[in-house]
């Protein structure tokens, strides 16, 4: 009685006898190669840099501070004192620096409800973000309507932005929840994507919460501050 061997054997002898090509015979086209190069200066989009800022100002945004905690043990907070509205700059020994980290964001949207997800957008160049990236975790901090002056602390690129500022440790990740604001989101890092010039960070929510009676947020349109009034 033959084996399956055997049948298999007399199966490819019998193919190649009437000219069919057998599976170790037949060529297998590989999947197209994608060919990789660099954008060309004619290929770019035809949109001025000032004008794509102009046009895109006219949509509001909310205004958050997106913080991390200091490396190794937490850092002590001044969760007593009052805020103070426009510390005077004082230059950060390095980008790298041992104080928690933090800046001022715009690009913030809530991203899924299962799971419950959040993410910003930061500059390539930031050098705030490889702190916080190190971290693995922050917290967005909503501003409120009076905040105008922390948000612009925390948007000045070479000082002790926290020097002045009141906060304690989010709940979950110990990232500085500043004091006062609206409302606060404590997030652990969930993935990163290039978008361009900018990355897009997407955080998972680990807890967060908001102010009973909170004041009303604060907003960013065309380069300015302002508020929102509810319509009657």
């Amino acid at each position: 009685m033959m084996g399956h061997a055997g049948m298999a054997a007399t199966v490819v002898r019998y193919l190649r006898s009437v000219g069919a090509p057998t599976a170790a015979e037949r060529a297998v086209d590989a999947l197209p190669r994608p060919h990789l190069r660099a954008v060309r200066e004619d290929e770019r989009a035809p949109v001025d840099t000032a004008e794509f800022r102009r046009v895109l100002g006219h949509f509001a945004t909310g205004v958050t501070v997106v913080t991390a905690p200091a490396p190794g043990p937490a850092a002590a907070t001044t969760a007593d004192q009052a805020p103070a509205p426009a510390p005077a700059p004082s230059l950060d020994p390095e980008p790298g620096g041992s104080g928690p980290a933090g800046f001022a964001c715009q690009s913030f949207a809530s991203l899924s409800l299962d799971p419950p997800l959040v993410s910003f957008m930061v500059a390539r160049t930031s050098t705030t973000w490889p702190r916080i990236a190190r971290a693995g975790v922050f917290c967005v901090n909503v501003l409120g309507a009076d905040q105008g002056p922390l948000c612009r602390a925390f948007a000045v690129s070479g000082a002790d932005k926290f020097a002045g500022v009141a906060y304690d440790a989010a709940p979950v990740t110990g990232s500085p929840r500043l004091a006062g604001v609206p409302a606060w989101v404590d997030c652990t890092v969930h993935a990163v994507h290039t978008g361009g010039d900018h990355l897009i960070v997407v955080g998972r929510v680990e807890a967060l919460g908001a102010e009973p009676g909170a004041a009303p947020p604060l907003l960013f349109h065309r380069g300015a501050f302002g508020d929102f009034t509810p319509r009657a």
